[in-house]
């Protein structure tokens, strides 16, 4: 198995640094690549992620940066990082360390001695007794997946949780269309249309508030909603 860490970054010069840090030293049973996308950072963040590359270049983690000269998108950049990968599992990594790379083992763990290798894992922020999260993105990361869970006839904790393990051939075979905030519905609609069992683990979380950089509006709440119908019934 080879794991394909795909990381989407825009406007994280704040953390970039530490989050490429973490996933190139960490010890997976499992070989692995990193693969980043800066969908036209301006605030310093190519300078940090060219830095920090060179930095590691002894490190065994093969590391590739691709770079994007108009903001496309968090879908756009995944797009572009599944262009450049060669494993057989996709993780998407966001920048900004609301995600600890630390949990990625407890990810790829269900793959372990598993004969049908068609499955997908989530990371489920709610099945941990300690999740921190604001209050008014708890209430609609729970309503979104409900929404799904009824929908769809599947029984999840967590839709909208951006730690994600995906086999590559869905990416390949029915490519991600959605560029913002639509997209975690997008894919675990294809998911379950394709007969790809989700397994979940409980992870740790570090929300952010509005303040402190979190960009979710009500407005990406809507359009989410609209995902997970259209790509219910019309996709």
């Amino acid at each position: 198995m080879k794991l394909s860490i795909i990381v989407p970054v825009y406007n994280e010069v704040r953390t970039v640094s530490e989050v490429i840090e973490k996933l190139s030293l960490l010890k997976l049973p499992c070989k692995k690549e990193i693969i980043i996308v800066d969908d036209a950072s301006t605030d310093g963040t190519s300078e940090k992620i060219i830095g920090q590359k060179n930095k590691l270049k002894k490190a065994k983690t093969k590391i590739t940066v691709v770079t994007h000269t108009i903001n496309k998108g968090k879908g756009a950049a995944i797009r572009s990082g599944v262009d450049k990968a060669t494993g057989d599992y996709v993780l998407i990594q966001d920048a900004d360390l609301e995600y600890n790379p630390l949990e990625i083992p407890a990810l790829i763990s269900p793959f372990k001695n598993l004969k049908n290798k068609k499955i997908a894992v989530y990371g489920s922020r709610f099945a941990h007794k300690d999740v921190s999260i604001p209050f008014f993105y708890y209430v609609g990361n729970k309503f979104l997946t409900l929404f799904t869970a009824f929908l769809y006839d599947v029984s999840l904790t967590d839709m909208e949780t951006g730690y994600k393990v995906v086999p590559i051939e869905i990416f390949r075979k029915h490519p991600i269309r959605s560029n913002h905030f639509d997209l975690e519905p997008e894919i675990t609609g294809k998911l379950i249309k394709n007969k790809v069992k989700i397994i979940e683990v409980p992870i740790t979380y570090k929300g952010r508030n509005h303040l402190s950089g979190k960009k979710l509006t009500a407005m990406d709440a809507i359009e989410a909603i609209k995902a997970i119908f259209y790509y219910r019934f019309f996709n």
